[in-house]
């Protein structure tokens, strides 16, 4: 089987992928590195490529894809409390705007 070689997955292990290669496109990262990104993560989630069956592997664990929420709090933080404030102030006022909308 030759390097790359995606036959071993099953069909869900490949929808999957695509669902986060697709997610990471339109958030601008290149397709390579998208494709390289939602197999690395299906991979780390399910162990790499394994047919169905009773008692075969181990579950799955979706840690990797939960893992992004932990990174988005570096941005945040090297923001400053200025940036932060106005930041919220502006949110405060959509769900404001919103909320009138709707009532």
């Amino acid at each position: 089987m030759p390097r790359g070689d995606k036959s071993s997955y099953t069909d869900k292990q490949k929808r999957t992928a695509r669902h986060i290669e697709q997610g990471y496109e339109q958030r601008g990262v290149g397709k390579g590195e998208a494709e390289r990104r939602a197999w690395a993560t299906v991979n780390a989630e399910t162990g790499g490529g394994k047919k169905s069956g009773s008692g075969r592997g181990n579950a799955e664990s979706h840690a990797p894809a939960h893992k992004g929420g932990t990174q988005g709090g570096a941005a945040s933080a090297s923001r400053s409390a200025a940036e932060r404030s106005a930041s919220a102030k502006k949110a405060a006022a959509t769900r404001k705007r919103n909320a009138e909308g709707r009532g």
